[in-house]
């Protein structure tokens, strides 16, 4: 007030009441949009003022330092999953054919049922299926490309009917070159899979050059942790339910403290084992490690619903 009344001695117009108002008015406006810019430049990173829903065009760009907060896969919302689906699988189609081969553009829904199809067959509760199948990583392994999987395996609908077809009828060689060209060394790291386990750690191939176009370097690191995720591990009243899982995993014989550890662990170990080669060609050193990994992975998923996922 003490600015206002020195700009009205100035101006000299104590006897102008109109004046008077419209300078109060002023004045008054300049002194919050001032305050306004001070609390906007206190707030932290990814707060709600300045984070995706701010500008959500650039929290769906990689190396903005966007904190997501949607509650779907990688803390995208709805829409921004959709749009990141059709950016991710026209830059496959893209890629595949500029090297020469077919592959049509996935959309939104099929990659989708790909994805809920995670840990799951036709016919089989999800308990069901973790006792007769754990993760469905080892267990299910056969090496062959998931287009010409015998059973609609989650990677063989994600990629879809044309796709499976297109590729059905490609000589063996093709196959060969086809899968390396889309996958890179490993085929069951799909990208309806990878996007599900929110890991792209064994992506390769297109799909691999298609993820990096869409998704941060921090999404595709292999420590990525979901931002929901991140706030609930950090929750103390969650901590005890943490340290309770990991001491009822460790009862067992396993190290895990997080239930996210567990699938990525399960591949690595799978590929180091196996290196993406057909079960028949495998050494019978191989195919014992992977008979004792697929009894562990079995026992890894009875433990799990033991302990409960925090």
């Amino acid at each position: 007030m003490k600015v206002v009344q020195k700009i009205l001695r100035n101006l000299h117009v104590a006897q102008q009441p109109q004046l008077v108002s419209l300078l109060l008015i002023l004045t008054i406006g300049l002194v919050l949009v001032a305050c306004a810019g001070r609390l906007r430049s206190a707030l932290p990173t990814g707060s709600p003022s300045t984070g995706p829903s701010a500008d959500p065009a650039s929290a769906s760009q990689p190396g903005t330092g966007q904190v997501r907060m949607g509650s779907e896969e990688f803390g995208l919302s709805k829409q921004e999953l959709v749009e990141t689906i059709e950016q991710v699988e026209a830059s496959i189609a893209q890629c595949m054919r500029e090297a020469g081969f077919e592959y049509i553009a996935v959309d939104y829904n099929t990659v989708r049922r790909g994805m809920v199809a995670d840990k799951s067959l036709p016919g089989y509760s999800e308990e069901q299926f973790a006792r007769e199948f754990g993760f469905g990583i080892a267990t299910l392994y056969t090496g062959k490309p998931p287009q010409l999987s015998e059973v609609d395996t989650p990677a063989k609908i994600g990629l879809g009917d044309q796709n499976a077809r297109i590729f059905a009828n490609l000589s063996s060689t093709d196959q060969i070159a086809y899968t390396r060209t889309l996958f890179g060394e490993n085929p069951d790291a799909t990208f309806a899979i990878s996007l599900e386990a929110e890991n792209f750690s064994l992506v390769g191939g297109c799909t691999q050059k298609a993820i990096e176009q869409v998704f941060s370097p921090e999404e595709l690191s292999a420590t990525y942790l979901n931002p929901h995720d991140a706030i609930r591990q950090q929750d103390p009243q969650m901590a005890a339910a943490f340290t309770q899982f990991a001491d009822c995993m460790r009862a067992n014989g396993f190290t895990y403290s997080r239930e996210q550890e567990i699938e990525p662990d399960l591949k690595k170990r799978l590929y180091a084992i196996t290196e993406g080669a057909p079960i028949e060609a495998l050494s019978t050193e191989a195919q014992s490690a992977l008979k004792q990994l697929q009894e562990e992975e079995l026992a890894i998923a009875a433990s799990l619903f033991e302990c409960g996922e925090p």
